[in-house]
């Protein structure tokens, strides 16, 4: 099975246009699509993409998805499993990495400045 990405050599990351927030996040999570794209319904495909949360925003309740998630903290702040109010959980900072595998529950999450991730989904190749 192939991957569905192009061949991309550097290039600038217009890091003020092109983002949107994904299906069924809070308004300030959005998300910057860099490569490919995922089918979920069809379990096929792979995504790169960026990450930002505005400060102090947060989710409400854990993920769980049918693909590999791989992601890495590139700037600011994120805390892993605060409550539905967005008090507790686990803070890190720049530089740390998760990898999830399919049906991994993980989260919520918050961040109290902001941060970007960069995340790669993918499928296992069938």
């Amino acid at each position: 099975m192939a991957i569905n990405k192009l061949h991309d050599e550097f290039r600038a990351v217009d890091m003020t246009e092109g983002w949107e927030v994904p299906p069924g996040y809070p308004a300030g999570i959005q998300q910057k699509i860099l490569s490919g794209a995922l089918d979920e319904a069809g379990k096929r495909g792979s995504r790169s993409r960026l990450l930002r949360f505005e400060p102090g925003v947060f989710t409400t309740a854990p993920f769980v998805h049918e693909y590999w998630e791989e992601v890495f903290l590139v700037s600011g702040d994120l805390t892993v499993g605060n409550d539905e109010q967005g008090k507790g959980g686990e803070a890190f900072k720049p530089f740390t990495y998760a990898c999830r595998p399919p049906g991994a529950v993980h989260g919520p999450f918050k961040s109290e400045g902001g941060c970007i991730l960069f995340e790669l989904h993918y499928f296992d190749p069938v």
